[in-house]
């Protein structure tokens, strides 16, 4: 099977693409594609890969599933295509980034520029039914998008993870906390993070103080 990925990526993850829940996955999601509206658009399902080469990643932040409305998802976590407005999690995201580091919210909900700079914008799922959280949730993407947090835990270090949520935080066993920085938190949609341990957490701070102790550049959040 010809999967449009990054090559880099690719490598790490060829193993993967023989397996049988991958060819039973890809059926599957070609199957809803073709039956009915489903997010990202198909040309960005491996965005998040695309454009953040394995070789490159300095952050991981996991999301769970796509945006489910029209316009919105594009492959990355918790980003948005321009002209979109805010999600709500997004919203809380760019105001703790204001109160962390002082820099103004930004226009955009398009987190294009964090994918460039090494930032590994991965969900656990990649696709989803149009108005229906988690729909696809039951494919199989978490096996693979588990071996790609795996290939990383495996052949890279100093990295920063972002575990925002209980969902997100059940993926912390696969990684060495010796070797890489692992901040978790609450995660940021206002049902959880008006309870507390969202902001002034100073994630972002902590983050670009870790990489730059490692001799690497800052993300410019």
């Amino acid at each position: 099977m010809d999967v449009q990925i990054e090559p880099t990526w690719k490598q790490q993850l060829a193993t993967e693409f023989d397996k049988p829940y991958f060819q039973q996955l890809t059926a599957a999601v070609r199957q809803e594609y073709r039956t009915t509206t489903c997010y990202p658009p198909a040309r960005l399902v491996f965005n998040a890969f695309n454009l953040c080469p394995f070789d490159r990643v300095k952050v991981v932040i996991i999301g769970q599933d796509p945006y489910h409305e029209p316009g919105q998802a594009h492959g990355l976590s918790f980003s948005v295509q321009d002209g979109v407005m805010f999600p709500p999690s997004l919203q809380n995201i760019f105001k703790e980034i204001h109160d962390d580091l002082g820099t103004p919210v930004p226009t955009t909900g398009n987190l294009t520029r964090w994918a460039e700079q090494g930032v590994l914008l991965l969900n656990a799922t990649l696709t989803v039914r149009a108005h229906q959280a988690n729909s696809h949730a039951c494919l199989g993407w978490q096996q693979f998008t588990d071996a790609a947090i795996r290939a990383l835990a495996t052949h890279r270090q100093h990295l920063v993870y972002m575990l925002w949520g209980g969902y997100a935080r059940g993926k912390a066993y696969m990684i060495d906390r010796q070797q890489n920085l692992v901040l978790e938190s609450v995660h940021p949609s206002p049902l959880s993070a008006n309870r507390g341990g969202w902001f002034g957490q100073h994630q972002f701070s902590r983050c670009n103080q870790y990489l730059q102790q490692q001799g690497q550049e800052p993300i410019v959040w």
